[in-house]
């Protein structure tokens, strides 16, 4: 029986809509997950990111085991008292972070070796101590089991073996989880863009039994067309009655499909960093506010957004305050970001209600897709 219950309330094709119930509160899906890498989402208070409409966000072990360091968060009262959010958080377990720092990690059976990005100090994560580190002293409510990811492209025997690797990672991670009732454990499906490796990792994970499933290693360079086309086979192999979790997605477009697709919750750092570099994520697609074009625009980025960064502060403004450098420009776009963001899931949770998801879908992507010209040409400028 899953630690969580969840409901799916409407269905329209693929997509699902539904609430995963946890002891911290109600998780609407689909949902987005805003990063809170460092125990931040970066540039924002809890308080905005709660004014947008998030009901969960992600905190990294990686990140936080080198700094402050797990112990200390948990002497200090565990994550979410540390960083004031009183809402579920789930953790990544870091094994993307194998991936992206294998200049400086060694993968073995047992265990991740890795050096300090920081300071060089080297550290030993097992999956027993990811599960330490996450559910014992982080103390997030969805915790994720150590895997490895491998990049793209990648070769098909080079990916049997990881998914191979982490299914035993992701048994040993259940071993030390044990059976808990506040908190939830979820598997990781690997297997780069082979649909049957994909397969095989999601009965290997099934025949564990998890929480919860997401779907690794994608968003790793393979594109949105690779992408969606490995969402075609491998959401629908996680189990129906579970919710379906897609790592590191995405751009609003990546998002819609996947959740056309039967993904239900999404996590990314694209709102925050692009925001944090004078981009807006719009109805329109990106829009880039450093473009002479908006000098004089005394229109706000989205009224529609219930977000003062859509609707109170004009695109000239905005364009005046990442053109001086100033922190201000870099909040108010990230705080745009993130409220956009949800809305899009606000948007999709109502459509798929209704009934009505396809024609939201297609209206979406041909917005999205209207400005490909002139994005390229801001994103020039």
């Amino acid at each position: 029986m899953a630690a969580f219950p969840f409901d799916i309330s409407a269905t329209d094709g693929a997509a699902r809509a539904g609430v995963l119930k946890t002891p911290r509160g109600e998780i609407r899906t689909p949902a987005f997950m805003p990063v809170g890498t460092a125990g931040t989402v970066k540039a924002l208070t809890v308080e905005q990111v709660r004014q947008t409409g998030a009901d969960i966000i992600l905190g990294n072990t990686y990140h936080l085991m080198l700094r402050p360091g797990a112990e200390r968060v948990k002497r200090l009262g565990g994550l979410h008292r540390f960083m004031r959010w009183d809402g579920p958080i789930l953790t990544d377990s870091g094994g993307f972070q194998v991936m992206s720092l294998s200049a400086i990690s060694k993968v073995k059976e047992e265990a991740v070796t890795f050096a300090s990005h920081i300071d060089g100090t080297k550290f030993v994560l097992t999956p027993e101590r990811s599960i330490e580190i996450q559910a014992d002293l982080l103390g997030a409510d969805i915790v994720m089991q150590l895997d490895e990811c491998v990049a793209w492209p990648a070769e098909e025997a080079r990916a049997a073996e990881a998914l191979r690797l982490s299914a035993r990672w992701g048994a040993r991670c259940k071993a030390a989880f044990g059976e808990r009732d506040r908190q939830a454990l979820f598997g990781i499906q690997q297997g780069s863009t082979f649909e049957h490796l994909r397969r095989e990792s999601a009965e290997r994970l099934m025949e564990i039994g998890f929480d919860g499933y997401a779907i690794g290693g994608l968003a790793v360079g393979e594109g949105h067309d690779q992408m969606m086309e490995t969402l075609d086979h491998s959401a629908a192999m996680l189990p129906a009655e579970r919710p379906r979790y897609l790592m590191g997605v995405g751009k609003p477009l990546d998002l819609v499909e996947a959740i056309a697709r039967g993904v239900d919750m999404f996590d990314c750092v694209l709102p925050t960093r692009s925001g944090r570099h004078g981009q807006a994520w719009t109805r329109e697609g990106p829009v880039n506010l450093k473009n002479a074009r908006f000098a004089e625009d005394d229109q706000p980025l989205d009224p529609t957004v219930d977000c003062p960064a859509a609707r109170d502060y004009s695109r000239a403004y905005l364009h005046h305050l990442v053109k001086s450098d100033e922190i201000l420009g870099q909040v108010l776009l990230s705080w745009f970001n993130i409220a956009f963001f949800q809305q899009v899931m606000k948007e999709a949770r109502a459509a798929i209600a209704e009934g009505r998801f396809d024609a939201w879908r297609r209206a979406f992507a041909e917005g999205q897709r209207r400005r490909s010209g002139a994005v390229r040409e801001d994103l020039e400028a």
